[in-house]
């Protein structure tokens, strides 16, 4: 890898996720080289330019700019949700390959012009899916396909974290802000590559009492169920107004997987195989730089010129099962799911472990949870 020239990223929008693991991720992955930050805040700007020392640092008003540059390869999009289509779409037109933070979008529309644009321009567009390199996950999907609990047939998770008022997440769900876009998202994931099948339908219901001022304009929490074509159910729970917890568990014919921390990238994560006669074994993968895993990744899909795992019909399809979500919730009858064309399972053989990174201190941004 060190003989060739690296991919060179433009990190856009300075808040918690690209300050706290983005940014210090470049030093973990080899071949990746940050060259650009956009923001439009003059304090962030400063403050990580000194950091990081990239040679570009830019308004927002000055990105379409920067995408004419011959210094910039790929984007990375960790922006609001509302505005990943957008800067996205902008990027792919520019040439520039793209790396877009999840959810890929709020509407299913704008994930088919993402795609669309991707496409056309002949440029890779990678989801940032980050546990689909994690070894633990990946490991757990090994787990059931070679029969450790039989048929799975019940996957079961409650993600939840009580959100700091004012923060991004709490926008209304129509710009994508919301439960199931931030954290339910994860279940949904997780659930269809752990069952390797898609959801047909779908019943919901949503926490929208606005008793507390955090969420006027989205929900509190959101419970779901998917049904699949199999007849495997997977039922998730995402809230922000509760303590903080990621555990899932999926219950087969023959026995049971519980995963500590699933959805984690600082802490360790753990998982326990129980079989059906009462024998338990655990296994416990330590902390580790997801975020540098996914660069690595998708550097080597640009060099490569090959479709990234995730892609963007991965994304698609999970931003077509949310929307569902919420039109059960909203009209409290059962939604019926189109599977998406062309979804490509994570497989073990993608998993990349990186040494963690210790947090830089953030320049007016916060974890979101309090």
């Amino acid at each position: 890898m060190s003989a060739q020239p690296p991919i060179r990223f433009a990190v856009v929008g300075m808040g918690h996720i690209a300050q706290a693991a983005v940014l210090p991720a470049f030093d973990n992955a080899e071949g990746c080289e940050l060259v650009a930050i956009v923001s439009g805040d003059e304090d962030k700007r400063d403050e990580l330019a000194q950091r990081y020392a990239p040679r570009h640092v830019c308004r927002y008003d000055e990105y379409d700019r920067l995408l004419q540059s011959d210094d910039i390869d790929a984007v990375y999009i960790a922006l609001p949700n509302e505005l990943h289509a957008d800067y996205s779409i902008r990027a792919a037109r520019a040439g520039k390959h793209v790396l877009c933070e999840k959810p890929m979008a709020p509407t299913e529309r704008e994930c088919r012009a993402m795609i669309e644009a991707a496409e056309r321009a002949d440029v890779r567009l990678m989801i940032a899916y980050r546990l689909h390199f994690d070894r633990l996950n990946l490991e757990v999907v090994r787990e059931i396909q070679r029969g450790a609990i039989g048929k799975p047939r019940i996957f079961s998770s409650v993600f939840a974290q009580d959100v700091k008022p004012g923060d991004i997440r709490l926008a209304p769900i129509e710009k994508g802000g919301g439960t199931v876009y931030d954290m339910g998202i994860y279940c949904i994931n997780a659930a269809r590559y752990l069952f390797q099948e898609e959801p047909c339908e779908v019943r919901a219901s949503s926490n929208l009492t606005g008793r507390d001022p955090r969420f006027l304009h989205c929900d509190e929490a959101t419970s779901a169920v998917l049904t699949f074509p199999s007849g495997a159910l997977a039922q998730f729970t995402s809230s922000f107004g509760a303590f903080r917890t990621g555990d899932y568990r999926i219950v087969g014919t023959e026995g049971e997987i519980r995963v500590q921390h699933g959805y984690d990238y600082v802490k360790a994560m753990t998982y326990t195989v129980i079989s059906k006669d009462g024998e338990a074994r655990t296994h416990t993968v330590p902390p580790r730089d997801q975020f540098a895993a996914e660069l690595l990744a998708f550097a080597d899909c640009v060099r490569d010129g090959r479709e990234p795992e995730p892609d963007g019909y991965e994304g698609c399809a999970d931003v077509r099962i949310i929307e569902a979500i919420y039109r059960s919730a909203a009209s409290g009858r059962t939604v019926s799911i189109e599977a998406v064309e062309g979804v490509v399972r994570p497989t073990l053989a993608q998993a990349i472990s990186r040494p963690p990174h210790s947090k830089p201190p953030e320049i007016k941004a916060s974890s979101p949870g309090r």
